[in-house]
């Protein structure tokens, strides 16, 4: 679909993918299709690529070609999924954790603050959970819990104190009730990186975005042959952390093991001993590109 989404660090994420023409390969979030349609370029005849999205207007983009398997749902049930089209192990796994341009650029979806729209932000339209319900309902507590660790704000916990007492006056439904609410605390020289970080918050407590990501990377460890490789793109520090530590070390925390030599064991090989970022004509093509962070390792 034109327009649907800009792929980020297209090539760079794709080349560290190594894609083999007769390999087996999945890509955790289709979107508009961008990075599946560099795979399907390397692929030949004998190749497949599993492609994974909850967003039923992500269907739309699937090309129709006999090696593309489009997958309906999320990629936290990834290897079930795939076990049932037959497949035990993946050459290659590539995921581009960002939100598309689709979603911010819809206003009903209520993905940003640009629009005065319902507090949705579901990625997958049927899932329960909404922004409106995790504001109305959840403890003043928790809310600054999710504020100070999914979004990274300062003043969490009044940012909470703010909401809890508005929702005892009127439950919020639209997004402008929430950033009226919340103006007395919006910094005036960075509004939008505030709002950006309460959204951004909101968003990955609705869709569980953190403890899909955890249980994709395991996953990912799993089904990969040895010598497979996992590509993953990241856009804030909480999921770059993650993914960092869990090709550093096949854990979250990040803590080495060692041998009985007091050698460092990991299952993976670092093939970005740094995260690679886009490169300053790509952040002008496409700003939404800015915040990208890229990392690969090997299966050992």
């Amino acid at each position: 679909m034109p327009g649907y989404h800009i792929p980020v660090l297209a090539s760079e994420s794709v080349e560290l993918l190594d894609v083999r023409p007769g390999g087996t390969y999945a890509d955790l979030t289709f979107g508009g299709g961008g990075h599946s349609g560099l795979i399907l370029q390397r692929l030949g005849p004998g190749g497949r690529l599993f492609a994974f999205d909850q967003d039923p207007d992500a269907a739309a983009n699937a090309p129709h070609d006999g090696r593309l398997g489009f997958i309906a749902g999320n990629f936290r049930f990834m290897r079930g999924l795939l076990r049932e089209r037959g497949v035990e192990s993946l050459d290659g796994v590539l995921a581009d954790l960002g939100v598309s341009s689709h979603h911010f650029d819809t206003p009903h979806r209520g993905f940003s603050f640009r629009f005065d729209a319902p507090l949705d932000m579901r990625m997958n339209p049927q899932g329960k959970l909404t922004a409106a319900t995790v504001l109305n309902s959840y403890p003043e507590e928790r809310l600054g819990r999710i504020f100070a660790e999914y979004g990274e704000l300062e003043r969490s916990y009044r940012l909470a104190g703010i909401i809890a007492r508005s929702r005892e006056q009127k439950p919020f439904e639209s997004i402008g009730e929430l950033t009226a609410a919340v103006e007395p605390l919006v910094p005036k020289q960075a509004r939008t990186k505030y709002l950006s970080k309460l959204f951004q918050a909101l968003r990955i407590e609705v869709n569980g975005e953190i403890e899909a990501l955890k249980m994709a990377l395991e996953q990912s460890l799993k089904m990969l042959v040895p010598g497979g490789r996992l590509v993953v793109i990241s856009y804030h520090s909480l999921e770059d952390r993650l993914v960092k530590n869990f090709m550093r070390s096949g854990n979250f925390e990040g803590e080495i093991e060692k041998d009985f030599y007091g050698r460092a064991v990991s299952p993976w090989k670092l093939l970005t001993r740094k995260s690679v970022v886009p490169s300053r004509e790509e952040i002008e093509s496409n700003p939404r590109a800015r915040s990208a962070r890229l990392r690969a390792a090997e299966k050992i």
